[in-house]
């Protein structure tokens, strides 16, 4: 069988470029190792996480309403776990067969199969699947590798226990433990762990560094962290180191080496979530021209071209950030490098969001890359505590800020915390990409009261013109002063 164009990968990158290769006339096959479409994103990750996700923030804002604005209920809620499960699954299942029906629509093939490269153009196919052709091998034109990536597990933590869970354990939620470990103490634990200590988990979160979120500039983890430590009532151990899992009497005994913690405990469930690692390691690469880097990244250009001309990488394979949203707009570039056009990858603001609550989110330049590369930038801060729609949510405990460049005035970066922070920064994002002057922002009419207002507001405050709070501009420095 022969395709013109190969999509290696079901996921968001890869059906995205599947679905805009066919828009732009060209024949496409799909070829996916689940019986779905919709990658790690869509069948255990993204999608299912901000479900459960969702469920625990109402729970968060139930309690809110009894402890701070009197009301009553007179029984804290019940969780029945099999019903919570059917609705994420629902979810996942509506999704991932819409995408089946859009497949069909575009009259993308998809095949059902492992592939493997046995050289730059044909592909070795596997499994007992009909829609593989006879013979199991498939010749393209030009493939789009799209394989994603999968959640790391060192050797050590490997115990063959399924009380020793990753992410995609986590997300199938088959009970709720009465006590979970976290190894990591980055988004993904910390999502997870909110869902879970939300369900009524008493949750312990260790992190090997000084503070959760690595790389993420600390005035914005400050109040996430305060709310997880009440969450999981003050057991966030950092600079601790986990040794060793051991599985004792139906629990997960872990041994601590530092400060937070020194000794072992036992846990019901533990969950590891270190990071994830790309998918490239057993495709037949070695077959191909392509080259990977000693972190198991494909290395590919801007137009998303590997080192072999009949091959393309987009999404995690392709080097980070490993977000779904950057895999599919890099899926795009290929399906029109591919199709002829002069495409390339180069946007200038890639937002990350961390949906736990307070949610966290940024774009463009960080401080801290800020502050790494030497470079100087005015760091304007709107604390939500004089926002009217925070005051009136009682989501006081967020922050908008802006980088802006002290020469140009151009927006550099951004970041927010607070209750719907990820919703939030697409208008940055905007802002980023298009160049735009702080004034831009300023200038820009935001709807009364809402939490948008509150990146015009901090854009004010590097005119020294904010309303609501008080910080007059600075003076720039004079020879005697």
């Amino acid at each position: 069988m022969h395709s013109p164009v190969v999509v290696l990968g079901g996921g968001p990158g890869g059906y995205a470029a599947a679905f805009l290769a066919a828009d732009e006339g060209l024949e496409v096959t799909i070829v996916e190792a689940e019986p779905r479409l919709g990658g790690t994103c869509l069948l255990r990750g993204c999608i299912p996480s901000k479900a459960l996700l969702h469920v625990a923030k109402v729970i968060s804002e139930v309690d809110a309403l009894r402890e701070e604005w009197g009301v009553v209920y007179d029984e804290k809620p019940k969780i029945d776990i099999d019903k919570v499960r059917a609705r994420k699954d629902k979810v996942i299942s509506n999704l991932t067969g819409g995408l089946g029906n859009l497949a069909k629509r575009r009259n993308v093939k998809v095949i059902q199969a492992r592939g493997s490269f046995i050289n730059s153009t044909t592909l070795q196919l596997e499994g007992d699947h009909e829609s593989i052709p006879e013979g199991g091998k498939l010749t393209f034109d030009h493939c789009i590798l799209a394989t994603g990536s999968v959640p790391a597990m060192p050797p050590a933590f490997a115990i063959g226990s399924d009380r020793v869970m990753d992410s995609t354990g986590a997300l199938e939620l088959r009970d709720v433990p009465e006590t979970m470990l976290v190894v990591g103490g980055g988004y993904i634990g910390l999502e997870m762990g909110s869902v879970y200590a939300q369900l009524g988990s008493k949750v312990t979160v260790v992190e090997l560094m000084d503070g959760l979120l690595p790389g993420a500039d600390r005035d914005l983890v400050k109040p996430l962290a305060k709310e997880i430590d009440k969450l999981c009532e003050g057991r966030v151990l950092l600079s601790t180191k986990v040794g060793s899992l051991t599985e004792v009497d139906d629990k997960i005994e872990v041994t601590f080496e530092g400060p937070g913690k020194f000794g072992h405990e036992r846990y019901d469930r533990v969950l590891i979530s270190i990071g994830r690692r790309p998918v490239t390691a057993g495709l037949g690469l070695e077959n191909t021209q392509v080259v990977i880097n000693d972190r198991g990244f494909v290395v590919c250009d801007n137009q998303q071209r590997t080192a072999d001309p009949h091959i393309l990488a987009i999404g995690d394979v392709a080097g980070d950030p490993m977000l779904a949203h950057k895999a599919t707009h890099e899926g795009r570039v290929a399906a029109e490098v591919v199709a002829g056009k002069p495409a390339a990858f180069d946007k200038v603001a890639i937002p990350a969001v961390v949906f736990t609550d307070p949610e966290i989110a940024w774009a463009g330049l960080t401080e801290e890359e800020a502050k790494a590369a030497g470079r100087k930038v005015d760091v304007e801060v709107y604390p939500w505590a004089a926002s009217g729609r925070a005051q009136a949510l009682g989501i006081t405990n967020g922050l908008t800020k802006w980088l802006v460049d002290p020469e140009s005035q151009r927006v550099l970066g951004c970041g927010i915390v607070g209750s719907g922070a990820g919703e939030l920064i697409a208008e940055a994002v905007l802002a980023i990409e298009m160049g735009c002057e702080v004034h831009d922002i300023t200038e820009s009419v935001h709807p009364h009261p809402t939490l948008s207002e509150t990146l015009m507001n901090a854009g004010e405050v590097h005119f020294g013109t904010a309303t609501e709070i008080f910080k007059p501009k600075k003076k720039p420095a004079t020879a005697n002063s």
